[in-house]
């Protein structure tokens, strides 16, 4: 028997070393080169990478003081891109592309490691290219937001954690530590939220009985990361009316991170005995249920609960998925050793041909809520020189600040001061509501750009009202379209309006 599974993988093993992760990582650099521009389209939260990222560092940097602080980091590092490969949707989205698959090349190098025997091979294999499939992985594998950056940067923690505590005695640890907490610490600058990796880690510990030494150089690594993200905790908690938008936590919201946990429950058990040795389980499990059940609670303070702030748990999960793959081809090599090696390719296969339609999908403008290059199109073939615009609510300026040359020609009556003199990511209006009202009455037409209507939400804002009401005065629609979830709308002045 033992002799039919080392049958099924002794080639393939044999190479794994220097080859084995590479199968996964390009497999998802595959799938994330395929439809990455989504039809030219750019929506909402990756309008506001691309404008803060066309700024100038010292705007950034401005703009950090009052608003999205949390993502500073990520913004100064789009901004370097953009200034090098200049803006586009490739430049927008390739980092995120590489950084899932940097992901899976971890997750299949650490599967490997935890598997034991040849069934090893397998489960990095499977683990690895399954990272990419996850519906909540396939959305962020194209997006142009930090999310993507993050699940690798804790991709490479847990792989380097992993090494750790498989380390024989008297080999030099310290370089990797430090290499542990600078990855815990710049997942933390991109998004302080990762830091709910460290509780994942500590449960692992506990799980495998770590040693003393072990338990107090990882207190060590990770207070010196915990610690290093602090001041930018501290000052972006004074930002917290940017994550106002998000509702409170509902059971209704739990439904789809209960389905995942309950896979991943499924698997452990797969991925042998009971015991309190590092395993698959060990890992990957605290690794899927620690995150989301820590994000609830915070939730219960503060409403926070988005599974893109924990996409890293997705780890978790396809390390547990690639074990009870390697469990699969381990128990079908007592019977078959060549139908064993046809397990994992015949699953990931099939996987891929289910959930084709959903991939197709995310590949979609329709996959977004809006797009904001779509409705930047119509405004340019609608314009006529001398027009003016205005935007409802002001967060729907992104659309010029994405696509200026198709607002060249028109005056933003509304704006007193631009997102880049204030600081902020849509600009500051005016608050005047007479001088709002002269202002508009004074042009013969103007382009009004909202949220398409099915999608368009009431606002509060006093000069939103203005606005409503003067157009509905003193101006007549000539015409409207709606356009992948944004409106744009062409009033004429009214003969006699007042």
């Amino acid at each position: 028997m033992t002799s039919g599974i080392s049958r099924v993988s002794r080639v393939p093993a044999s190479g794994y070393r220097h080859t084995g992760w590479l199968v996964p990582a390009l497999w998802t650099l595959g799938l994330g080169l395929w439809g990455l521009s989504r039809q030219d389209s750019v929506w909402r939260d990756e309008a506001a990478t691309w404008q803060v990222a066309r700024r100038s560092a010292a705007e950034i940097w401005h703009m950090l003081g009052n608003v999205d602080a949390v993502h500073g980091l990520y913004y100064l590092l789009m901004h370097g891109l953009f200034e090098v490969f200049g803006p586009s949707t490739t430049t927008l989205r390739l980092p995120s592309v590489l950084a899932v698959a940097a992901a899976a090349g971890c997750v299949a190098v650490t599967a490997r490691r935890l598997v034991p025997g040849p069934a090893g091979f397998w489960a990095g294999l499977g683990g690895g290219t399954a990272l990419g499939l996850l519906p909540a992985v396939q959305f962020q594998l194209q997006e142009g937001r930090p999310y993507a950056l993050v699940l690798a940067g804790a991709g490479l923690s847990t792989l380097l954690l992993t090494g750790l505590l498989q380390d024989r005695p008297g080999r030099r640890a310290w370089p990797r530590w430090t290499a542990y907490a600078l990855a815990v610490l710049v997942c933390a600058l991109l998004n302080w939220l990762s830091l709910l990796v460290l509780p994942a880690h500590a449960v692992t510990l506990w799980w495998t009985r770590a040693g003393r030494g072990v338990l107090g150089r990882w207190v060590l690594a990770s207070a010196g990361a915990g610690l290093g993200a602090l001041p930018l905790i501290l000052f972006s908690r004074s930002q917290s009316g940017q994550v106002s938008w998000i509702p409170p936590l509902t059971w209704h919201m739990l439904i789809g991170p209960a389905v995942l946990l309950a896979i991943g429950t499924l698997c452990a058990p797969l991925d042998g005995p009971r015991t309190r040795r590092l395993s698959a389980a060990a890992v990957g499990l605290p690794l899927l249920v620690v995150p989301f059940v820590a994000l609830a609670g915070l939730s219960l303070v503060q409403p926070l609960f988005l599974d893109r702030y924990v996409l890293f748990a997705m780890l978790g999960l396809a390390l547990l998925i690639g074990a009870g793959l390697g469990a699969g081809v381990r128990a079908a090599a007592r019977r078959s050793p060549r139908a064993a090696a046809l397990i994992v390719p015949v699953v990931i296969g099939a996987a891929v041909l289910a959930m084709l339609p959903m991939e197709r999908e995310r590949r979609a403008p329709a996959s977004r809520v809006d797009d904001v290059l779509a409705v930047a199109h119509e405004v340019a073939r609608l314009k006529d020189d001398g027009d003016a615009v205005l935007f409802v609510p002001a967060a729907r300026r992104d659309t010029a600040l994405v696509s200026p040359g198709s607002f060249t020609g028109l005056a933003d009556i509304a704006l007193a001061r631009t997102p880049a003199e204030s600081g902020t990511l849509k600009g500051v209006e005016g608050e005047d509501p007479a001088r709002l009202r002269a202002a508009m009455l004074a042009q013969r037409r103007i382009l009004l750009v909202t949220d398409a209507a099915k999608a368009a939400k009431p606002s509060g804002a006093t000069r939103d009202r203005v606005k409503a009401a003067v157009l509905g005065e003193g101006f007549t629609p000539v015409a409207d379209r709606e356009v992948r979830g944004r409106r744009v709308t062409v009033y004429e002045r009214t003969a006699g309006g007042r």
